[in-house]
């Protein structure tokens, strides 16, 4: 005999309103406490909940919810990030101005791209809601939904912030990368230009999410002129404004550093997400690979602002990175003398020397999603839950 969880999970698909609203909200808490009760009759349960999404608001709301929870199984995941017709469902939904939920649907948006083929949804067309956009592909729409949305400017019920980490999973992959580097024929805009506005921005998940998203792209090396270019991308004030504080430089080095960064106010502070802040140094680093690289940035003087965020951040992990940047910007270029002999990092008592560490790779992995709080687990596999 079926127990009474899998006879609540049955009324899922009732007709009565009442009835099914009082089936998924009672659900939940069991989305995560006992998921496998969903994954019964090769998945109908789930199948009956994609449906639901287009329900009442309130119980689409514990439709996305329980979807959402669910999606941390890979089996699950892989069923709903295949049906297209659902994640034509889902864009519908999420462009929509009105649409109450837009925020849940843009964290499963988020899980889902840990499907490596919703790469697809970069040459993805639909109709595009004629608020929001004037091109018809996926990715336009849902990158201009980001620009536009923030601070609930086009839906007053989403800021739709965990866009960002679907734009960071997609830029893991070539094809990602490719357009957020391309011009756009339908508006003339780099993409990555688009997002690095919001490096600075309120909202501790769209700086994670947006900081993630630029340094997968920064793997791209036959970009770094791009990337370094005034005219172009022009990417290094967006990612040392974020980790520079109100600290004193030397005159010579203040005078030498980007226009951005000379005479802040005092009361600038740098990010209080040492993730975040690990990350920026992180794509600098990448940024060192070319040698163009590492002359714009001794030149600029990044060395200064590096040598201050590894005295002042008390995060291990920040301080391993700006080591390893530190490391890179002093050593000998071939067949040329030290460019700096007299470059070294303080820590806090004692004083030491930036020395290189042990592990100098860079890794590819992005940020932590669950709320954007936690930074302690691995950051690669991390997927929404609520």
């Amino acid at each position: 005999m079926p127990t009474e969880l899998e006879e609540l999970v049955e009324f899922i698909s009732h007709g009565n309103t009442q009835i099914r609203q009082l089936a998924v909200e009672n659900l939940v808490p069991y989305s995560l406490s006992q998921p496998t009760v969903f994954k019964t009759n090769q998945l109908l349960p789930i199948k009956d909940l994609k449906l639901l999404v287009r329900d009442y608001k309130q119980i689409a709301r514990d439709a996305i919810t329980i979807l959402l929870n669910l999606s941390t199984d890979r089996e699950v995941l892989n069923h709903l990030a295949s049906d297209q017709e659902f994640m034509n469902t889902l864009l519908d939904r999420v462009t929509n101005p009105s649409e109450p939920n837009a925020n849940l649907i843009s964290m499963l948006l988020a899980n889902l791209a840990k499907y490596d083929d919703l790469k697809e949804i970069i040459s993805l067309e639909r109709p595009a809601p004629k608020e929001l956009s004037s091109n018809n592909r996926a990715i336009d729409q849902l990158l201009d939904l980001f620009v536009k949305g923030a601070d609930g400017t086009y839906n007053k019920e989403a800021d739709f912030d965990y866009l960002s980490y679907l734009f960071a999973d997609l830029a893991k992959h070539k094809e990602g990368r490719k357009y957020f580097l391309t011009k756009q024929e339908y508006d003339g805009v780099v993409p990555l230009t688009k997002l690095t506005v919001f490096t600075e921005h309120k909202s501790d998940i769209r700086r994670k999410g947006v900081a993630s998203t630029i340094k997968n792209v920064a793997f791209e090396v036959e970009a770094h002129p791009s990337f370094l270019s005034e005219d172009e991308i022009n990417i290094l004030p967006y990612l040392l404004l974020p980790i520079t504080g109100n600290e004193e430089y030397e005159e010579d080095d203040m005078l030498n550093m980007l226009p951005d960064l000379q005479l802040l106010p005092p009361d600038k502070t740098r990010d209080s997400n040492p993730t975040i802040i690990q990350t920026h140094v992180e794509t600098l680093m990448l940024l060192t690979t070319t040698r163009e690289g590492r002359d714009i940035m001794r030149d600029i003087k990044v060395y200064p602002i590096i040598r201050e965020t590894h005295l002042q951040v008390e995060d291990d992990d920040v301080r391993e990175a700006c080591e390893r940047l530190v490391q890179v910007l002093m050593r000998d270029e071939e067949g040329e003398e030290k460019v700096d002999a007299g470059m070294a990092a303080l820590d806090r008592k004692p004083k030491r020397r930036l020395e290189p560490p042990k592990n100098s790779s860079v890794l590819g992995g992005w940020a932590n999603q669950e709320g954007g709080e936690d930074d302690d687990e691995d950051d690669d596999d991390k997927i929404v839950e609520v």
